[in-house]
């Protein structure tokens, strides 16, 4: 598993760290965040950042980003997407998780207790998903940010709600209940091979911010859905039940660990007959 930061480390396990995140987010000092991430005072970050997090970067590409924001949204030249219909692709880079959803139409995730409703803000589409299932893909700092769709189909309206912005870091996920405090938008995505899936991107750690590229339209498996901006995030899809069985090696490879590494477009389940 990945591990955290150390900053988000002391963010969320030290009680003088949780007040100064209490300030920070109480006095909306994300908009300076934000102002300083688009602006070319920005730039000496990059090079850190890349160096850091192991992402390879020359110097002729980190000299031709405007901004950090300009680094962060960079695209992956010809990603590698499954196109086998029947399969369940990854929408995006990250560390995968998967929850059953109880009768109840609730999940656990680190000690916290939800309802789909509320994470959803709609009660009659939550019932939908009793007794299926909730994959969980928490992208991090080295990762891609743009996401696409995981079939064919038609999207329809997004719904964003209105939220905090917490890291989606296991530590942040053992002390705030993340998943119906954070920014999110979620959208029902009808799919031609795995039904009705709901989609949720959630914003993360002061900065993070969510752009879908459209909705109320048909989408093409491996078509790009969106991107986050500034901040690492998190992506969740429900299932409904009896509609995917996670490919072999995804299964056993969450039997020995809460998440697996996965890859934009990566073949990590199939469509139940």
């Amino acid at each position: 598993m990945k591990n955290t930061s150390g900053s988000v480390d002391f963010l969320y396990g030290t009680r003088f760290g949780r007040g100064i995140l209490k300030v920070v987010m109480s006095l909306h000092l994300d908009r300076v965040a934000v102002w300083f991430l688009r602006s070319r005072l920005s730039k000496p970050m990059i090079g850190r950042y890349a160096r850091k997090n192991g992402i390879p970067l020359t110097e002729s590409q980190r000299k031709s980003f405007g901004s950090y924001r300009d680094f962060f949204v960079r695209m992956r030249e010809d990603p590698n997407i499954d196109k086998t219909p029947e399969h369940l692709i990854s929408p995006c880079d990250g560390w995968l998780s998967v929850f059953p959803i109880d009768m109840d139409s609730c999940f656990s995730i680190k000690k916290s207790h939800y309802r789909v409703k509320d994470f959803l803000q709609d009660e009659v589409l939550a019932e939908q998903y009793q007794g299926g299932m909730l994959l969980v893909f928490r992208l991090c700092a080295s990762d891609y940010h743009h996401y696409c769709y995981i079939d064919d189909g038609y999207a329809e309206a997004n719904h964003p709600i209105a939220g905090v912005l917490h890291s989606v870091q296991p530590i942040a996920c053992e002390t705030y209940p993340i998943y119906v405090l954070n920014k999110r938008s979620w959208c029902l995505l009808r799919t031609e091979h795995f039904g009705p899936v709901v989609q949720c991107e959630i914003g993360a750690l002061v900065v993070g911010g969510i752009a879908n590229e459209k909705e109320n339209a048909a989408f093409r498996k491996g078509e790009e859905k969106g991107h986050f901006e500034l901040a690492g995030s998190t992506i969740v899809l429900l299932t409904e039940p009896n509609r995917v069985v996670l490919n072999a090696e995804i299964r056993e490879a969450l039997k020995s660990q809460e998440e697996v590494r996965v890859l934009l477009g990566q073949w990590i389940g199939v469509a139940k007959d």
